[in-house]
């Protein structure tokens, strides 16, 4: 990877975002756990929820991955309270689609997503980019 393609990679944004994180840590008693790892990279995400009539009331996540994966963390937490099941599959399903398939970025309130355009050009990042979400899934009850 050129020097060229790292600064694409992670622009300020990715960066900023990173260093960011919202609801980082561990809840003191959570309903539901989950824990992710990205088996190329390394990289682990650990969820925290509670959840009041099939959404989350309570989130927390426990973040170490490179900053594509504490970017989509950050972007994941800044809008996870309050989100059903089907809100966090969909989500993750249309970033999957935009990173594998050139697809949109995923609607609305996921649209902050869309800082993570620039890694569909590396799918080894993939993973850790789809922990955040897939974490959250594991912890929520079907």
């Amino acid at each position: 990877m050129s020097d060229s393609d790292l600064m694409k990679l992670y622009s300020q944004r990715i960066l900023a975002l990173a260093a960011d994180i919202p609801h980082l840590g561990r809840l003191p008693a959570p309903a539901f756990s989950a824990t992710r790892r990205a088996p190329l990279c390394g990289s682990t995400v650990t969820v925290d929820v509670c959840i009041s009539d099939g959404k989350i009331s309570a989130f927390s996540q426990e973040v170490k991955a490179c900053a594509l994966g504490q970017a989509a963390a950050a972007v994941l937490g800044a809008v996870v309270v309050g989100r059903s099941r089907v809100e966090i599959l969909r989500a993750r399903d249309q970033l999957s689609a935009m990173l594998k398939q050139d697809g949109p970025v995923p609607a609305d309130p996921f649209g902050g997503y869309e800082v993570l355009i620039s890694a569909r050009d590396y799918p080894n990042r993939h993973a850790s980019i789809l922990l955040a979400l897939n974490a959250t899934l594991d912890a929520m009850p079907e």
